[in-house]
């Protein structure tokens, strides 16, 4: 059976909310579904994966620090043992997000990831310190979008498409 591997962080609870979403949708295809914090995961998880989802705040116009250090850690140790496999990738953003985007696409190219699914980029429009800090409620239409990558993803690994 394909296993999907959905590497996630999140502090304020936004991205907690869009990678169960996927989660939740993919594990009910006829693939295996992990859900791992990127604290937790690392190279063994990625080689035992046939397929990513990787979702991350945005911070300060950057990939989270937490994902950051995943991607650090599993970087060199994977370095031409991934080729080709999909990724598709989701950031939970205060007012862009688009620079997160272009750091995971950067690392997938460099692992030689193939994408699959255009990136989901959820504002919460996050604009002073209350609202950055403040835990985050992600809308259901946002969730569902989430869902249907999760689905799509697990679909497509099941049925060798990708």
């Amino acid at each position: 059976m394909p296993r999907l591997l959905i590497v996630y962080h999140s502090k304020t609870g936004g991205t907690a909310q869009m990678a169960r979403a996927a989660f939740e949708a993919a594990d009910k295809e006829e693939t295996e579904a992990l859900l791992v914090q990127a604290e937790n995961a690392g190279p063994d998880e990625l080689l035992a994966a046939d397929g990513y989802l990787f979702a991350a705040p945005e911070n300060l116009a950057a990939i989270a620090g937490v994902m950051k250090d995943f991607y650090d850690r599993s970087y060199y140790p994977v370095l031409g043992k991934l080729d080709g496999r999909p990724y598709a990738q989701m950031v939970c953003a205060g007012s862009d997000g688009e620079n997160a985007v272009k750091q995971t696409a950067r690392i997938a190219k460099g692992w030689r990831l193939k994408p699959v699914a255009e990136p989901i980029i959820i504002c919460t429009h996050a604009d002073s310190k209350e609202k950055i800090l403040a835990d985050k409620t992600i809308a259901q239409a946002d969730l569902d979008r989430c869902a249907e990558m999760g689905q799509a993803l697990a679909a497509g690994l099941a049925m060798g498409v990708f």
